[in-house]
């Protein structure tokens, strides 16, 4: 059975500053375009030059050029393209998750250090 056929729940709690602020925070990711044309570098009879972030790179090398055959880039730029009726939103439960996990570690190597000060 096709997924737009099958039938869904969905588990939302109220939002906290009403349902105003959600479709403006929402709506920041539902209209985006697989690649900006800020990122598109150059386009000639050998392909497409485009920037990318290398997010496993710091400081200046982090920020890298590629080039593709237009055929490669069009592939891949498509992969991003969802059919008619569905729309893409960033999966936001993953980014907030690190936070609180974060913010824990930073409170138990507090404790760990100050219990470790006070034994001495």
């Amino acid at each position: 059975m096709p997924l737009r056929q099958c039938e869904w729940v969905v588990y939302a709690k109220r939002p906290f500053a009403g349902p105003e602020q959600v479709l403006a925070y929402l709506s920041r990711y539902t209209h985006r375009v697989a690649i900006s044309n800020s990122r598109l570098v150059a386009f000639d009879d050998r392909g497409v030059t485009f920037r990318w972030k290398d997010y496993r790179e710091h400081g200046h090398t982090r920020y890298k050029t590629m080039s593709l055959a237009t055929e490669e880039f069009m592939r891949r730029f498509l992969l991003h393209v969802l059919p008619s009726g569905f729309h893409r939103i960033r999966p936001l439960r993953l980014a907030r998750q690190r936070q609180p996990q974060a913010r824990y570690r930073h409170r138990s190597r507090s404790s760990a250090s100050a219990a470790a000060n006070a034994s001495r």
